[in-house]
């Protein structure tokens, strides 16, 4: 019989009484290779009317370390989170691509680090923040590989190399990771085990789930009593229809605002 997995600390981040609207982001996946996106997210953090941006995870396609944020793609992306964290409140947790963002990168930029899962408490709700990946139990390789890169020992080792090398170590990884996924499409790929989200949920008191990772925007009943609200991701440079969307939560509850033209 396989025993469910240990639960989780549940670390609580209580909105101040003056926000009026909370955005959540996830899975932009920016890259230099990206700009329409990343032109489309810049914006958006310039403008959104929102008192506070939490990003639950894979907002870069790759992060190899903080001291890449000193140029490049990266000096870029920070500038955008500085300014944006100098408006409103800026929250982020990490995801399966940059899970490497650190506490000198976040505190440069003003944003606040959310530990992964985190419940949110404002407007008189609960909801759970999640980035997802840990809770799609059925992806045995993936959690392999998760134990492993979450690692202090592995970080330790990785981080010591040179950054060309660890550039390099990640775009093996990133290739090796689309040839996983080349033929399928994000209906195929494995989903969070729902189960234990409203085990969570339930130990949590928190009847509402928001998480990224998945790629597949809906709300869904998860069981009588609890539902979970899934982050679109964004994409405005492939051919098609561009994606961006945000979810946002303000006093009278959650609304989904498309943003691609």
């Amino acid at each position: 019989m396989t025993h469910p997995p240990p639960l989780p600390t549940f670390w609580e981040l209580l909105a101040p009484a003056d926000w009026t609207a909370i955005d959540f982001i996830s899975d932009l996946h920016l890259a230099d290779e990206t700009p329409r996106t990343f032109e489309a997210w810049a914006a958006y953090m310039r403008d959104t009317p929102a008192s506070a941006v939490i990003i639950l995870g894979d907002l870069f396609e790759v992060w190899i370390g903080d001291d890449a944020r000193h140029a490049g793609f990266e000096a870029r992306c920070a500038e955008v989170l500085a300014e944006a964290a100098s408006r409103r409140s800026v929250a982020f947790m990490c995801g399966n691509r940059d899970f490497l963002v650190g506490a000198e990168t976040l505190r440069d930029c003003g944003v606040l680090a959310l530990p992964d899962p985190t419940v949110l408490v404002a407007f008189g709700e609960r909801l759970m923040l999640v980035h997802g990946d840990a809770l799609c139990l059925d992806d045995h390789e993936y959690q392999r590989f998760r134990a492993q890169v979450r690692s202090s020992a592995w970080q330790r080792e990785f981080l010591a190399r040179p950054l060309a090398e660890r550039a390099q170590i990640a775009r093996a990884m990133r290739a090796q990771s689309e040839q996983r996924k080349r033929g399928m499409a994000p209906a195929d790929w494995v989903d969070i085990d729902k189960a234990t989200a409203v085990r969570w949920m339930h130990e949590a008191g928190t009847p509402t789930l928001v998480h990224g990772h998945t790629h597949r925007p809906a709300r869904e009943d998860l069981a009588p009593g609890f539902v979970r609200e899934v982050l679109s991701d964004w994409d405005c440079d492939t051919p098609g229809t561009p994606r961006a969307e945000v979810l946002r939560l303000k006093r009278g509850g959650l609304s989904r605002i498309p943003l691609a033209r």
